[in-house]
């Protein structure tokens, strides 16, 4: 992940008024980039993009829709970008069953969009667009999924991501391989990490809950998930974007990045190792019924270890420890944006 390469470097980045998308704005501004940041308001106070100040750390943004075609446009030809990372989506299950149409419209329609949008650019030479795990048809089999099994989604987040995977494979072969454009997909796992206050996902639930004295609320603990730091897929995605820029079309693919099999482990597991990690903290199991999700899921990521050379640095136990340690300092006020850049800094010298 050399900073000379990055160093000066235009990136347009989607999504970074949200978790995932503001750490890897900071990352990538540290090592020198110019992001240009494209997204919607953050939706939360005490997420990683307004702890952390990240838009001091841009070289500009455009708060807006990804839908929004004029804006989208204008601002990625007033960035002039090498680089495009697309991270904007409607990211939770859950959410997606209260919303269907606005999830569907999100990630489908709004990645349309964004291929839209660089077809108009002749700035960009590599597109590396993130989308799920949970793209592909889980058949709760014990394997885990590499790269060409079949795509698919019970529900309709899932649906989404196989949707977006089959649109990136359409505008690469029908329109940007043959304009110099160098287009890969990303999958990672359960990214967890400190600034994350989605609803519905087990580490905000948890602290949250911990932050009230109250236990938290399981609600599929027997769950199977390829658990990661948030740190672990960004690795991945700056590695693969390199590799686009540096050898194009060898790279131009789908791309697993999941964790170490030790780590493709239980809802339970993770939630009684944060119980042991904070003192007095509990969890129990709800008692209403929820929206059907995968019980069983894992990565096979020997692909990108073999030919990006990535490989997870953070064991679950590490990645757990990170995780509150970020919180903690933020509950005692501390500079977030250097808790979050010294993380980045001992992962790196992992």
């Amino acid at each position: 992940m050399s900073d000379q390469f990055w160093a000066g470097r235009n990136v347009f980045l989607t999504g970074h008024t949200g978790f995932k998308g503001g750490w890897l704005a900071l990352w990538l501004a540290q090592k020198g980039a110019l992001v240009h940041g494209y997204a919607l308001q953050a939706e939360h106070a005490g997420g990683i993009y307004l702890t952390c100040d990240v838009p001091s750390h841009l070289a500009w943004e455009t708060l807006a829709d990804i839908r929004d075609d004029q804006a989208l446009r204008s601002a990625l030809k007033q960035s002039k970008p090498e680089i495009v990372l697309h991270l904007a989506a409607q990211p939770l299950v859950r959410a997606s069953y209260n919303d269907p149409v606005e999830t569907m419209s999100t990630n489908v329609m709004g990645l349309v969009s964004v291929f839209e949008a660089i077809r108009a650019c002749d700035s960009v030479r590599a597109v590396v667009n993130v989308t799920s795990d949970k793209c592909y048809e889980n058949r709760e089999w014990i394997w885990p999924y590499r790269e060409n099994e079949a795509l698919g989604g019970h529900d309709p987040y899932s649906a989404s991501k196989a949707c977006a995977e089959i649109v990136t494979s359409s505008y690469r072969s029908s329109f940007l391989a043959n304009a110099g454009v160098a287009v890969a997909t990303a999958r990672a796992g359960n990214v967890i990490g400190g600034g994350d206050c989605a609803d519905d996902r087990l580490l905000p639930d948890f602290l949250r809950a911990s932050d009230r004295g109250e236990p938290l609320v399981v609600r599929n603990p027997e769950a199977t998930r390829p658990w990661q730091h948030v740190l672990e897929p960004l690795a991945g995605y700056i590695k693969l974007a390199q590799a686009l820029v540096n050898d194009g079309p060898a790279f131009a693919e789908a791309w697993n990045f999941g964790p170490a099999p030790d780590d493709i482990i239980k809802v339970r597991q993770i939630a009684d190792t944060l119980c042991g990690q904070l003192p007095g903290a509990s969890w129990t199991l709800t008692e209403t019924e929820n929206p059907k999700e995968a019980q069983s899921l894992a990565l096979d990521s020997a692909k990108a270890r073999s030919r990006l050379g990535w490989s997870p640095r953070w064991q679950i136990k590490t990645a757990l420890k990170h995780v509150l340690g970020w919180h903690l300092a933020w509950q005692a006020g501390a500079n977030m944006a250097g808790v979050t850049l010294e993380q980045i800094a001992d992962y790196e010298a992992t």
